[in-house]
């Protein structure tokens, strides 16, 4: 390979009328004899992050649950055997995988009699700020600062967009839930201060325009949406000067990552088109980006993750899969109840192994993501290596709405800190925020003392 001392700058995008598309980590972008000296590695490796929420527990937290390793492994340590557990379909991935049991999140619990009942509602405001929220159903909202806004304060402001905040779900219900708390609780998992939750973005299109369409008008989307071209239709030339500067190599993975952008793009305008024949929904009100399918609709926003990690538009998301007292059915899952009812077991063995089938699926969705990451180069690695996946639940056994014995894990390297193939069974009464204590530090939030009711780290790595 011929070396000069030019290089493209890492914020090189691709303009064209309403349109703007970043460009995914290219050698080109590298200041030559200096990577040359020192490794590919120093030169861009970015850590990112993603949270994810899902509601309800797990059937591993039962009394049966735990007798039967139906969510943590017999074993801790790294010999352990996913092959009863709903962690089941981790096992390609577990060089990478951490998995965290015999924790539990107290501030989700009921400090005063008027909030006994109403932990589904107060629950996703805990899991990512372990902050206990004040009940209140008006506008005087106090949780905490979320773990994704606390990294994004730190490792979000070199990029376009910070931080960003997904979901599954319908999470646009104003005003007050139950047991007198508001829906803000239950509809985020992020926080930016302890009086503002994040809004989250349901809709696959919405999160596309933003990751792609930065500077277009809502008439310039309209438009194109309304002449089905796609968004690189209007990048044609800007597209074609760059490649003629660009080595063979380059030259390739420019092309699958477009070929990328293109094929999320062709699977929004696909599900836009069927949800706009008049046919019967099964979300009939949903926005029209969404599809009804629960499978389809999670890989989308994986796909758009991934795309906007490869192309640094953003290191932090939170994603949040479900709503507490949900009672969507899961048919791909083998069981055909529904998920909040199904989640109230009366701890019988029978009830919860179904309930167990639902938090397989789930959990079945991750390693399409992992498998994302994994496959895409990010400096002398992957995404997967410099990436944190945390997944868990701030409840634990949903029949009684405990908080005891909560499911988490997490996956990826984390740029190194992060060894993988472990898991740590921690002592009975350790809260879930030593285990994101330990998180923020490996994340590089040093200054981060406490977090929640912390009360120490938890060891990750042996």
């Amino acid at each position: 390979m011929y070396i000069t001392n030019k290089h493209m700058s890492r914020r090189t995008v691709l303009r064209g009328m309403g349109a703007t598309v970043a460009m995914p980590f290219l050698e080109a972008m590298l200041p030559a004899r200096a990577a040359w000296a020192r490794g590919a590695a120093a030169a861009d490796k970015k850590v990112r992050l993603v949270a994810i929420e899902m509601v309800h527990g797990t059937a591993g937290s039962t009394a049966f649950g735990i007798r039967k390793n139906l969510w943590a492994p017999e074993a801790a340590g790294r010999s352990f055997d996913l092959g009863p557990s709903v962690l089941g379909p981790l096992e390609p991935f577990r060089e990478y995988v951490t998995i965290v049991s015999n924790t539990d999140v107290r501030n989700a619990e009921a400090f005063t009699a008027p909030e006994i009942g109403g932990d589904h509602f107060r629950s996703s405001a805990v899991f990512l700020t372990q902050t206990h929220p004040k009940q209140t159903q008006g506008s005087d909202l106090h949780a905490g600062v979320s773990l994704d806004q606390i990294f994004a304060r730190k490792h979000g402001q070199d990029t376009p967009i910070p931080s960003m905040q997904l979901c599954i779900e319908n999470v646009d219900q104003a005003g007050g839930c139950s047991y007198g708390y508001s829906c803000a609780y239950t509809d985020s998992i992020s926080w930016a201060s302890p009086s503002q939750p994040l809004p989250m973005i349901r809709d696959p299109r919405v999160v596309f325009d933003q990751l792609f369409g930065v500077g277009a008008t809502p008439a310039e989307r309209k438009d194109r949406r309304a002449e089905d071209r796609s968004i690189l239709d209007w990048l044609g030339t800007s597209i074609s000067r760059l490649k003629k500067d660009l080595g063979a190599a380059d030259r390739a993975r420019l092309s699958d990552y477009l070929e990328d952008v293109r094929e999320i793009e062709r699977r929004i305008q696909k599900v836009e088109a069927y949800n706009s024949t008049g046919e019967q929904r099964e979300l009939p009100g949903a926005p029209i980006g969404v599809p009804d399918s629960f499978s389809e609709h999670v890989k989308l926003m994986f796909d758009l993750q991934a795309l906007a990690f490869a192309s640094d538009i953003t290191r932090v998301f939170a994603f949040k899969l479900g709503r507490d007292a949900s009672n969507r059915v899961y048919p791909d899952s083998g069981f055909k109840g529904a998920f909040h009812s199904s989640s109230h077991h009366q701890e019988k063995e029978d009830k919860i192994l179904e309930f167990a089938k639902i938090n397989k699926y789930h959990v079945s969705l991750i390693p399409y993501f992992l498998e994302k990451l994994k496959s895409t180069p990010d400096g002398d690695g992957n995404l997967l290596d410099n990436s944190l996946v945390l997944y868990g639940s701030p409840m634990g056994d949903s029949n009684i709405h405990n908080h005891k014995r909560v499911p988490l894990f997490l996956a990826g390297h984390a740029g190194g800190t992060i060894k993988g193939n472990l898991h740590v069974k921690a002592a009975d009464g350790t809260p879930i925020a030593n285990a994101m204590l330990t998180v923020a530090h490996k994340l590089g939030i040093e200054e981060v003392a406490s977090f929640g009711d912390s009360t120490g780290e938890l060891d990750l790595n042996t």
